[in-house]
């Protein structure tokens, strides 16, 4: 850790920086990053390494295909980025800030690979770490920790998106040891492919919303990927059709009662899209950056331009801003503390901030930044699908709206 100093009774990092700190992303104009501890600061430049060797030649290629680089899962469970989730594993559970921090950076360099990742392990996994009973996480979890079974998150229906909590209509009926089910999903982000679905269902006789586990290949369950996407285009997102899907009882996630446990899930997962909002932002300064630096019209670089600066430092501003929002967040988060309204905020203003900046980016980029070549076109579009995704900017406004004023609700009934 760096030089520190002393404020009051609060220590913090010395700000040095980032433009002179060596391992800083050039967006983290605040030194954030140096918040970490410096094993943490090791374990997210392993994944930064991960990502600059292995991922980042690889991803314009595989976007433009749409196709999903199955070689990288192996490399992910090397990272033992989720090995604390093993329930033999000694190793206790990381921080919420290097957990924001890792989703960043994954973000930083794909959106489609950071949400992928968070359909794996906050979802999917997260739900049966929440909601599962001990003998389910032991059945479970030890293989996806490693990347050897891979997770899905199945709550969106085709015709419902916002209005789940009340208008889930995924059913569930209860047959001797079974389980049947009937409905469907849609949007389903790793379920062509994965090898177990969480799917929420309302059951039929006590009108609860339940979660259960299908695996793969289970008579009944059927993944079809979702053709001519704009954004997110690696991701494998699926339309999911549930037709007398036979289930076990032991698959039946046995601390999921209702929707309040599905909204436990969310709660979390919803602060690790707004911190792959911050990695997009991010993201689509630096390349904006680098190119005014590089670029040249009427004599020298367009860096040097006061139009192009005010736009750089609106867009470094944003960042900024963002970052610090879910540094706190975090914070609250490793206290126990946040509430629902706070993760909501975060999602709705760093999605908010996201699209400026690579608007911003693309501005600054002219003609040039609609060429995949280029980078930005691609976190422009991803760009689209974060800021719809785990809760519209009208949605979360209205619970955050609902908080500062005392319980008044504005929602729809």
């Amino acid at each position: 850790m760096r030089e520190t100093a002393v404020s009051g009774t609060t220590t913090l990092p010395a700000p040095s920086g980032p433009y002179l700190d060596k391992g800083l992303l050039p967006a983290d104009f605040f030194a954030y990053e140096e918040l970490l501890s410096d094993g943490e600061r090791e374990q997210l430049e392993s994944v930064r390494e991960f990502l600059r060797t292995q991922v980042a030649p690889i991803v314009d290629d595989y976007w433009a295909r749409a196709e999903f680089p199955f070689q990288l899962v192996e490399g992910f469970g090397r990272l033992g980025l989720m090995d604390w989730a093993d329930p033999d594993s000694p190793e206790s559970r990381p921080s919420n800030l290097l957990a924001g921090f890792l989703a960043l950076e994954l973000a930083h360099v794909d959106a489609s690979v950071a949400t992928f990742a968070g359909v794996h392990t906050g979802l999917a996994m997260g739900t049966i770490l929440t909601c599962g009973s001990d003998e389910q996480k032991r059945r479970w979890l030890p293989a996806m920790s490693r990347f050897e079974k891979i997770g899905a998150f199945g709550l969106t229906e085709p015709h419902g998106g916002s209005d789940v909590a009340g208008g889930l209509q995924t059913t569930a009926r209860r047959d001797g040891d079974t389980w049947i089910l009937d409905g469907a999903k849609r949007w389903i982000g790793n379920a062509t492919f994965a090898d177990l679905v969480v799917i929420w269902a309302r059951d039929v006789e006590t009108r609860h919303v339940l979660g259960f586990v299908v695996e793969k290949d289970t008579p009944g369950f059927t993944a079809t990927k979702i053709e001519n996407k704009m954004a997110l285009r690696i991701v494998q997102n699926a339309d999911i059709v549930l037709d007398g899907c036979r289930v076990p009882e032991a698959n039946r996630l046995q601390n999921a009662h209702s929707f309040k446990d599905t909204a436990k899930i969310l709660r979390q997962t919803r602060s690790g899209v707004a911190w792959q909002a911050v990695g997009v932002m991010f993201a689509a300064y630096e390349i904006a950056l680098q190119y005014t630096k590089e670029r040249e019209q009427f004599g020298r670089p367009i860096g040097g331009f006061q139009l192009v600066q005010d736009l750089l430092v609106k867009m470094l501003g944003n960042a900024t801003a963002s970052c610090g929002m879910m540094t706190r967040l975090a914070q609250l988060q490793d206290a126990g503390v946040f509430r629902d309204e706070q993760s909501a905020l975060a999602k709705a203003y760093c999605t908010v901030r996201m699209r400026e900046n690579v608007g911003w980016a693309r501005e600054l980029l002219a003609g040039n930044g609609i060429l995949l070549d280029y980078k930005v076109g691609r976190f422009v579009a991803d760009a689209e699908a974060i800021y719809s995704y785990e809760g519209t900017r009208e949605i979360q406004t209205l619970i955050v709206g609902r908080a500062v004023t005392g319980g008044l609700s504005a929602f729809v009934r």
